[in-house]
């Protein structure tokens, strides 16, 4: 299946300022936000995310908008409902709180729970598909989140997290330490998403593919390379054309849900659909010869 790519990324195209609530705009512009979905979709995109990747009560409260957590991810969730119809799944996104858990930090496993299965929840009231738990850092925080979701609704879940430091996540996590815990958790389809660059992403695709069951529902959503400047604009290094490269590549590892994070686009996504789609074709014919 094809994923979508980043959402910051367009509603900053769209005018969304540096340091504001993406989450904000469920409420105050959706006719901007159910832009984004239906772009992706309209590039070959099977599953589309929300715009509820810090719709969180954590997150919310450092905007000052935890009172309206439930209004944010039901908008959320039924503003990428109208935009695909019935042409792509919707996706419920949850980031982390960007907190530590004990002894790290303050917040509990028990807050954790409470937390994801508030937002869970609310996105489902909106519509959702299935949810997803991306860019996690922390194995401990994404398995109190994932009692969370669960202890609410037997809903498809995924998971991903991100390896921004090359190899690791923030907290130290290994992707082979990754999928031995991910293989354990009632989820639908585990993988990475985000990221320090697309040669990390491969490499972490590779250790990734080497250690999953051979069953495993695999997802793969790297950024578009890293950012710079050009001209007073932020550009990403990685062209469509080479995501789409690395694209073959995840679906060569057994990659199945495959799409893009920060700096991606509908151009990106539009080359990995079209790069896959003859992939498809390919091994079919492959498969007949066979």
């Amino acid at each position: 299946m094809i994923a979508d790519g980043a959402t910051g990324t367009m509603l900053q195209r769209l005018g969304l300022s540096g340091g504001r609530c993406a989450e904000e705009w469920n409420l105050k512009r959706p006719d901007l936000v159910a832009q984004i979905p239906r772009a992706y979709v309209n590039a070959g995109s099977d599953l589309v995310y929300t715009n509820t990747f810090g719709g969180n009560r954590v997150r919310l409260a450092r905007a000052g908008l935890s009172e309206y957590l439930r209004d944010v991810n039901i908008a959320g969730a039924r503003i990428a409902k109208e935009a695909v119809g019935e042409k792509a799944l919707v996706v419920g996104s949850m980031g982390p709180t960007g907190e530590f858990i004990e002894p790290l930090g303050t917040l509990t496993a028990s807050e954790v729970h409470s937390i994801y299965a508030e937002q869970a929840s609310a996105l489902l009231e909106g519509g959702a598909d299935a949810l997803v738990l991306e860019t996690f850092a922390s194995l401990d925080e994404l398995i109190a989140a994932v009692d969370g979701v669960k202890s609410i609704a037997d809903v498809p879940l995924f998971a991903t997290l991100s390896f921004d430091m090359g190899m690791r996540t923030m907290m130290g996590v290994s992707p082979r330490e990754a999928v031995k815990v991910l293989s354990d958790l009632p989820l639908d389809a585990f993988g990475f998403n985000c990221g320090a660059d697309i040669d990390s992403a491969l490499q972490v695709a590779e250790e990734v593919a080497s250690y999953a069951p051979n069953d495993a529902v695999l997802i793969a959503k790297p950024n578009a390379g890293k950012p710079h400047m050009v001209s007073g604009e932020i550009v990403w290094d990685v062209t469509p054309q080479q995501m789409a490269e690395a694209a073959l590549h995840f679906a060569k590892l057994r990659f199945r849900i495959i799409g893009g994070c920060c700096g991606t686009t509908p151009e990106h996504i539009r080359a990995i659909a079209e790069a896959l789609k003859r992939f498809r074709e390919t091994e079919r014919a492959n498969d007949e010869l066979r």
